[in-house]
């Protein structure tokens, strides 16, 4: 069973080299209770590619998904800050 959901998007962009790449990681769990880590990837504007990965422990999958993180941060990848507009 998975305690909490693990969501994540980062970009990595650059004009010079016509670059506008997107990574995202979520952590969720199947009806299988099974901890699935779902990896989408792909030209910021498309749906990219997908692959899932499926554990039987949430350990586990929290361990791949910062492995992924690092690495991704090392290639330059960085969460992307949107303003948002408040109503209020």
């Amino acid at each position: 069973m998975i305690t909490q959901r693990y969501q994540l998007y980062i970009e990595r962009t650059d004009r010079a080299r016509n670059m506008a790449r997107f990574y995202a990681l979520s952590i969720e769990p199947n009806l299988f209770g099974e901890a699935c880590l779902t990896r989408r990837w792909g030209r910021i504007g498309t749906a990219g590619q997908v692959l899932i990965h499926h554990f039987e422990r949430e350990k586990d999958a929290v361990v791949l998904f910062l492995e992924l993180l690092r690495k991704k941060r090392g290639r330059g990848y960085r969460t992307v800050v949107r303003n948002r507009r408040l109503d209020g």
